[in-house]
């Protein structure tokens, strides 16, 4: 066991190393010269050429990448030119939001299309499945800030209820802050509770179909007792990679909705950044987004070791 778990990890480093590689040439590579774009058109050459000199611009490209992966390691993440602080402070503010808020997504998404799938494998073909079926359709088709825009009109322009945007920050208390979260979040979950719901329904079935859920049947077992002793544990194998594979949709869905519901996350600031053309916190935030990925791919992959000893018998 504990081999198959250091060369996972030893490819996670490697492939985080490749990945920062990427990122840095593709953000040094895109059109604009950075310290034009901070000073204007206007600017001196002079004055130019000593900002590009600050921000090392005027060094080749490995020995600006090797300073720039000394820093990621050392926790020196550069400075924003943009914003004039440090980017590891934009970075922590944001993830306050965004993670927190992928996190209550998730949790949504799983305590709805969990149950949601079981209960349409269990009465397939009744109203219960056809319904389940619909709402999976709807959910996967209707984009996540669509549901933002619908949730806002209603639940805050209608009703009054909640928030319509904004965010409060983590010293106003739990309660207001994770209110400001909610309606985001739905946005965020709903899709992703459309494709477990059917990612569960059909795994759920494949087992149900299985000889050990016949054999356990045959031995006296109720149909319910069949379905959450045996077949739901083992179909929980395939969701597990779709839950996921869901928090890096969720991360990556969170830049739109972000921008709808206003809140300053991860996903807003990497739009912000983009927009002027702040390389410096650009790297960063996409190197994050990667991170977060890979990591979780990882996390999945030894959940299934764990899980399966057919997999941990052959490792």
């Amino acid at each position: 066991m504990l081999r198959p778990v250091l060369t996972r990890l030893l490819g996670l480093v490697l492939t985080l190393l490749a990945i920062s590689a990427a990122v840095f040439l593709v953000m040094s590579v895109l059109p604009g010269d950075p310290a034009a774009i901070m000073l204007g058109t206007s600017a001196r050459p002079d004055t130019l050429a000593a900002l590009r000199s600050e921000l090392g611009l005027d060094r080749p490209l490995p020995l600006r990448y090797a300073a720039w992966l000394t820093g990621l390691l050392t926790g020196d993440l550069g400075r924003s030119v943009t914003y004039g602080v440090p980017v590891a402070k934009l970075v922590l503010a944001g993830a306050a939001v965004t993670l927190p808020l992928a996190a209550m997504a998730i949790l949504i998404s799983l305590l709805l299309g969990l149950p949601l799938g079981v209960a349409a494998a269990a009465r397939r073909g009744s109203a219960v499945d056809a319904g389940v079926s619909l709402f999976a359709q709807l959910g996967i088709a209707t984009p996540n800030f669509w549901i933002g825009l619908l949730l806002i009109l209603v639940f805050a322009a209608t009703l009054g209820w909640m928030p319509s945007g904004g965010f409060p920050g983590w010293q106003a208390g739990a309660a207001p802050a994770l209110t400001a979260l909610l309606m985001p979040s739905i946005a965020l979950a709903l899709p992703q509770a459309a494709v477990l719901a059917r990612v569960t329904r059909t795994a759920t079935l494949e087992v149900l179909g299985e000889d050990f859920v016949r054999t356990a049947r045959a031995k006296g077992l109720s149909r319910r007792q069949a379905l959450w002793r045996h077949a739901v544990p083992n179909a929980l194998l395939p969701v597990i990679t779709i839950i996921g594979l869901q928090f890096t949709f969720l991360v990556a869905g969170a830049v739109l909705v972000e921008n709808v519901f206003g809140l300053p996350g991860l996903g807003r600031l990497a739009m912000q950044a983009l927009a002027q053309r702040d390389v410096t916190v650009m790297q960063v935030v996409v190197l994050l987004f990667a991170t977060l990925a890979i990591v979780v791919n990882v996390l999945v992959d030894l959940a299934y070791l764990a899980l399966d000893p057919r997999l941990r018998n052959a490792a």
